[in-house]
């Protein structure tokens, strides 16, 4: 890698530093070059991420459900869609009320590692898509850094943080109540409300929030400018 783009580029150095005691599926994964800050958004690929969790501290609580689409360019790859309930869980708990996940299902859901290896190869090559990012961006670190001896560090395109650009963009703006919900940010560009806390479907959801985001902006965005 050049050295000038990776003093210059904090998850380029923060991947770098990553690799050097990562494990298998993870070393593969930093094995794979990601887009650079100058791609457009037209030939950028990405990865719509979701994932259900019995509360919001991976510090203490577990992931329930990963679901992801990709995105090449300014399509969404439906094709290469996936939904996975994760075992491992004894008890769901009142998280159950919001994804209708019981632990009947996750006890027969997947191994977690293999999980784990689907999602970090889906996403090899590719920049994280997701509603609110450092939910899912925490959960896989931790889960990485358990089984596969490192941190997850990726490039994040936030489709809450740019739907605060769009609808606060001055210095004293500021999101009323909920705007910035995945379902209320939808509703700026008339796209239908699906069922909520699902993981494939509020990825989707994310995938085309991001690309109505995306026509909204013009000029076909830079990855730099999408994450800045």
């Amino acid at each position: 890698m050049n050295a000038f783009v990776l003093f210059g580029d904090p998850v380029a150095r923060g991947r770098a530093k990553a690799a050097r005691t990562a494990r298998g599926p993870l070393a593969d994964y930093y094995a794979v070059p990601v887009p650079t800050p100058e791609m457009p958004a037209s030939r950028l690929r990405l990865l719509a991420l979701d994932i259900e969790t019995t509360g919001l501290d991976p510090a203490r609580d577990k992931v329930l459900s990963v679901g992801f689409v990709p995105v090449d360019g300014l399509e969404i790859i439906l094709g290469g869609a996936r939904s996975m309930v994760l075992r491992g869980v004894a008890d769901v708990g009142q998280s159950a009320t919001l994804h209708h996940l019981t632990d009947d299902l996750v006890s027969g859901g997947l191994d977690r590692v293999e999980a784990l290896t689907a999602t970090l190869q889906a996403l090899a090559g590719r920049v994280l898509l997701a509603h609110h990012a450092p939910i899912e961006v925490q959960f896989l670190s931790k889960a990485c850094q358990e089984f596969f001896g490192a941190p997850f560090v990726t490039p994040v395109v936030d489709t809450m943080l740019l739907a605060n650009r769009i609808v606060a963009p001055g210095f004293d703006d500021e999101a009323r109540i909920n705007e910035l919900r995945l379902w209320n940010a939808r509703a700026r560009y008339g796209l239908p409300r699906y069922s909520a806390h699902q993981a494939a479907t509020d990825a989707l959801a994310c995938a085309e929030l991001y690309l109505a985001q995306v026509a909204e902006f013009g000029k076909d965005p830079t990855l730099k400018f999408l994450t800045t």
